[in-house]
């Protein structure tokens, strides 16, 4: 089942940084974005990620909670928010279980090869828990900044 806007995130429970344990109620009272990109410290996810620590406050002004998702390890997540200095918590989907709830998994092209990974994409839910507004495939540049865009301007 693949989230459909005006519905809310099934609930699950994944592990995510600092300790913590990502579910849809995480961000009860919030606006929630969810960040889906392919693999922690490669240069497009290093980039995406750059962006929403620079925005963060912004976000933050918009009541707004930024979560990032890749099927990286927890310690793989721990070394990329330490090196960009990511003020926002990393979901660890080892087991593709958001990666299925949200139908990011695709065939991508890689050096030639077809290889399963991440389609970047990015979700927003009102402070009700309720998908708002999605983009897939993305490109990132001015993408964080259209992003913000519409959680400044979600209920």
């Amino acid at each position: 089942m693949t989230v459909a806007l005006g519905q809310s995130i099934p609930q699950c429970a994944i592990p995510a940084t600092s300790g913590l344990t990502f579910s849809p109620s995480s961000a009860t009272g919030k606006k929630l974005v969810l960040y889906f990109y392919p693999k922690d410290m490669t240069p497009g996810c290093t980039a995406e990620s750059g962006e929403f620590r620079d925005h963060i406050n912004a976000f933050t002004k918009a009541n707004t909670l930024v979560v990032g998702v890749s099927r990286d390890s927890l310690k793989s997540h721990d070394n990329f928010r330490s090196k960009l200095g990511l003020p926002f918590e990393l979901v660890a989907d080892t087991e593709e279980k958001l990666c299925q709830i949200f139908g990011v998994m695709k065939m991508k092209n890689m050096y030639g090869k077809q290889v399963r990974g991440v389609e970047r994409s990015t979700f927003l839910f009102d402070s009700s828990g309720k998908l708002v507004k999605e983009w897939r495939g993305l490109k990132v540049p001015g993408h964080v900044t259209e992003v913000l865009q519409a959680a400044q301007a979600t209920k």
